[in-house]
């Protein structure tokens, strides 16, 4: 094929060097598309019913795209008579260059370490909800040979090194049980009617989605309220619901809280005075 190539175009030309270069990449790319296809078509026969699957698909993708493109730059530069000279020429002084190819390539080489590591660890994988910290929170979206994308709930996308992420200690709420217990927290006056407090919140979160109203079978009910603080000011009660979908965590505590606020000025609940004082 090389030779094929070389019968047309004059590599001894700049010219001729750049076409070779674009035509050797472009059909690196083109295999490693290809051998991408089929190897995809394997493992999803293999993995079908694994959800970490995924991850795993995502990752060798990426290695195939980044080994065929190597690959078409080292055939490019041994195939090439002027660059095959200008190699020789610079591995001569290989002892000098492969320290300073090896220290700007530290990064390099352990952002893909990391890489390989979550892969076959599996600490978290494409698709699962994670949070790192109160800003780095969100759903994987892909994991590459020196990155991991997390996609917040802005739609932005978190792009972490691979070496960095896997030093962090991650919360995964969905790595092995989709189930999340949710915390909701309401403040009311000092002398209100806490048992009608407990029966609003447990009434209007049942009517909610993805709330899990039997979580272990010796209980009759877990959507649990408890009175965590009675101060001067105020009253703190939380509501403890099991939700079923961890994505929709969020949405479920703003609707439940609406729906709370609500019910307690229709039925006259007793509300703080102070809310400047609340300390959560």
């Amino acid at each position: 094929m090389l030779k094929f190539i070389k019968s047309y175009i004059n590599v001894d030309t700049v010219e001729g060097v750049l076409w070779y270069s674009l035509i050797v990449l472009f059909l690196s790319w083109l295999l490693s598309r290809v051998f991408r296809y089929i190897l995809v078509i394997f493992l999803k026969r293999k993995q079908r019913k694994k959800r970490f699957g995924v991850t795993t698909l995502k990752f060798i993708k990426n290695s195939i795209r980044f080994s065929f493109i190597i690959v078409g730059i080292f055939i490019i530069i041994f195939t090439v008579p002027k660059l095959r000279d200008q190699a020789t020429f610079i591995f001569s002084g290989a002892g000098i260059i492969a320290a300073i190819i090896g220290f700007a390539a530290q990064s390099a080489i352990s952002n893909l370490i990391a890489g390989l590591f979550i892969v076959i660890f599996k600490p978290f994988r494409v698709g699962d909800y994670i949070k790192l910290d109160d800003q780095r929170i969100g759903i994987v979206d892909d994991i590459t040979l020196r990155h991991t994308v997390i996609n917040n709930f802005e739609n932005k996308r978190l792009i972490i090194p691979n070496s960095v992420i896997s030093t962090e200690s991650v919360l995964n709420h969905s790595i092995d049980d989709s189930k999340v217990l949710s915390f909701n927290n309401f403040y009311v006056g000092t002398h209100a009617d806490i048992d009608q407090v407990r029966k609003i919140i447990q009434e209007e979160a049942s009517h909610l989605d993805n709330v899990i109203h039997h979580m272990f079978d010796n209980e009759t009910d877990t959507i649990e309220v408890r009175v965590i603080a009675a101060k001067e000011n105020y009253v703190h009660v939380r509501a403890y619901i099991w939700l079923s979908e961890p994505f929709a965590e969020f949405k479920t505590k703003c609707t439940l809280l609406e729906a709370v606020h609500k019910r307690f000025q229709k039925e006259a609940i007793l509300m703080p005075t102070t809310l400047h004082k609340i300390v959560k």
